[in-house]
């Protein structure tokens, strides 16, 4: 199997500032699998704190599309994504935001709900896209 390990910055920065034991994409033949991420803010780094659930998924997804035009692919190219989030009260607007995203021929996609995360944020979306 060939696999690469793709750097994104400066996500992969911000993932050994908390010491993740994982890669921001991998690339495998004409397959990138996206990590999910928390909400980043872009100017310092650190997870976004207080911010709305709509916020907090337009950096996820705002993130994913880094992540995925540096592995040379793009968000018309995702074929699932996987959505974790801590309330299915949030479904609603999460799937609004989602929709802006992918606002036509959407990829397969599920919605699951976590009990909590390692830090102070409500959701992370992965994702699998050809190149």
């Amino acid at each position: 199997m060939n696999r690469q390990m793709i750097r994104v910055e400066p996500l992969s920065s911000y993932l050994e500032r908390w010491k993740a034991p994982t890669s921001a994409a991998t690339r495998s033949g004409d397959t990138i699998y996206v990590s999910g991420f928390p909400p980043f803010d872009p100017d310092t780094g650190d997870v976004i704190e207080g911010a709305s659930i709509e916020r907090q998924a337009e950096l996820v997804l705002e993130q994913m599309k880094l992540c995925l035009e540096t592995a040379g692919s793009s968000l018309e190219n995702v074929l699932k994504c996987n959505v974790y989030c801590t309330s299915v009260e949030k479904f609603a607007a999460v799937n609004a935001v989602y929709g802006r995203y992918f606002p036509s021929d959407p990829p397969a996609r599920i919605f699951v709900c976590v009990p909590a995360w390692p830090g102070p944020f409500d959701i992370e979306i992965d994702c699998v896209a050809a190149v």
